[in-house]
């Protein structure tokens, strides 16, 4: 799914067959979820294949290991330039790039004196298979953000999203949607969340959520198209009088949800600020003006 023999990825500054690649079975990062990494999507667009938000994806794998004490020199612009060459390397248009930093071995709990870089893609389509989400309230829990560096982002803490995702499943859903300690929503096991009622669309704050790129951007999209915007705290029981929601991120783009805990939404889909944010994000990452997109 993949890679094939043909596959090439970068590791450790070198372009090399991904069936080839090794690593040491006693790595840190494989025993103790102790790495980083990032996903980032490459458009065909009407100028030519292009990483979206390329820069913004590096500097927050830089930011994630520095954040969590895991050495890191490659610069944004190196990072941009090495997943530039993995995707001509691969004759890939449409493609997921994932960049991971992982350490040496070390079954010590003390940093890491030498960590390695991978850089692979591969053809993804739809993160979900979908065209709108059955999502529950799940019993699987945010970290505390006093426990870890919540807003880095790094491969441990996804255990806690790959249960939340299963718990989803196991009852019949879609996919979950994640509390705080507190609470509150805060968002999906890989993706952030957004919320349409009365013309406003509401977010969680940062602080209990990664601080999503595809998050950010509808923000900016949202106040390009003079709407609505407000980050609050929020309980799940608000959102059953909501008009509309969805899941956003990198891997999702964004999704519509059908419904929360098998209850359906005041407003279709078609009606929704959601569908209009979703033109507009179609419209940004191929390259094209949204400037008829009207609210």
């Amino acid at each position: 799914m993949y890679y094939n023999d043909k596959t090439v990825l970068f590791l450790d500054g070198k372009f090399i067959k991904a069936a080839d690649a090794k690593t040491d079975l006693f790595g840190q990062t494989l025993h103790y979820g102790y790495g980083v990494f990032e996903g980032i999507r490459a458009y065909k667009t009407v100028n030519g294949v292009k990483l979206f938000k390329a820069h913004e994806h590096f500097d927050r794998l830089r930011n994630s290991a520095a954040l969590v004490g895991i050495p890191f020199q490659y610069s944004a612009e190196e990072l941009t330039q090495i997943a530039y060459q993995i995707l001509e390397r691969n004759n890939l248009t449409n493609a997921y790039i994932r960049p991971l930093v992982f350490c040496s071995p070390n079954m010590s709990l003390n940093g890491p004196k030498e960590v390695s870089l991978m850089i692979a893609a591969w053809e993804w389509g739809k993160y979900f298979s979908t065209q709108a989400l059955r999502v529950c309230v799940s019993a699987i829990q945010r970290p505390n953000p006093k426990s870890t560096k919540i807003e880095a982002k790094t491969c441990g803490h996804y255990v806690n999203s790959i249960l939340a995702t299963m718990e989803a499943k196991e009852r019949g859903f879609d996919e979950g949607l994640m509390l705080d300690g507190n609470g509150f929503v805060a968002e999906a096991p890989g993706a952030n969340f957004f919320f349409e009622k009365n013309g406003v669309l509401y977010t969680p704050p940062l602080g209990n959520i990664l601080p999503g790129i595809t998050r950010n951007t509808i923000l900016e999209i949202a106040k390009e198209l003079d709407m609505p915007v407000e980050e609050k705290l929020f309980r799940p029981e608000e959102l059953f009088e909501a008009d509309n929601a969805f899941f956003c991120g990198t891997a999702a783009e964004l999704v519509p949800i059908e419904s929360i805990e098998g209850q359906p939404f005041a407003k279709s889909w078609k009606n929704s600020m959601g569908l209009i944010v979703q033109e507009a994000y179609k419209c940004i990452v191929l390259d094209k003006s949204y400037s008829y997109v009207i609210v």
